[in-house]
């Protein structure tokens, strides 16, 4: 399984395994037990809400996949301000419940937090289990870079504390990081195609937040 498959755009058809491919990647982290606590739900809610979000990226941004499906990126184009997914809080309700507070906190520090010039919002990264070590999410990265590159345009992102090593190699530079309220940290991150060590994004403060200099999601 060392042999990368080819990388390509996502098809419609995709979506439920994307999101269920995120979701498991999300699955064990002390984000996905702070969205849902109760871990006899955790894995289906967040593959629903997932989808909801795999599906508006389809519209507002690109997804990328390994032709396997064991790796992807989904990412939003945000050139201007681009709408919530469609009737997204009558399908939030629907698809975690009590939880779905904590989802809309997330997303609220996230908007928060994210540049407000035109830039490239990388919202989820995801290897499959079994294909950790095998160099997909390597690969993903340089395809995901050299179109930022082609493109000349800055990139955001928003991970666990884990991952910081790995987008550093592409480029990332980290940020505060973002404690959640009673919950773990998230860590910003930001990526200029042009000069990466002088990347700064632009945010405005949380009121909610505390801050500690420290990881996506």
């Amino acid at each position: 399984m060392n042999d990368v498959p080819r990388i390509r755009a996502a098809r419609w058809a995709d979506k439920g395994p994307v999101a269920a491919l995120i979701a498991d990647a999300l699955h064990p982290s002390t984000l996905a037990e702070w969205l849902v606590p109760d871990p006899r739900l955790r894995r289906r809610i967040l593959a629903d809400v997932l989808e909801i979000w795999v599906e508006h990226a389809m519209f507002y941004g690109d997804i990328h996949v390994t032709d396997d499906l064991s790796a992807a990126t989904v990412g939003f184009h945000r050139y201007r301000p681009i709408p919530p997914p469609a009737s997204y809080q009558t399908r939030l309700t629907a698809a975690a419940g009590p939880h779905a507070h904590r989802f809309d906190a997330l997303d609220q520090i996230l908007t928060d937090q994210r540049p407000t010039e035109p830039h490239y919002d990388l919202a989820f990264l995801a290897v499959a289990a079994r294909a950790q070590r095998t160099r997909r999410g390597s690969a993903i990265l340089n395809y995901h870079r050299s179109r930022l590159d082609r493109i000349d345009l800055p990139s955001w992102t928003a991970t666990t504390s884990g991952a910081q090593r790995l987008y550093a190699r592409y480029g990332y530079i980290s940020r505060p990081a973002i404690t959640l309220p009673d919950g773990p940290a998230i860590c910003p991150l930001r990526r200029n195609p042009n000069h990466p060590a002088d990347a700064r994004p632009v945010t405005k403060p949380h009121p909610a937040l505390s801050y500690a200099h420290d990881h996506n999601v």
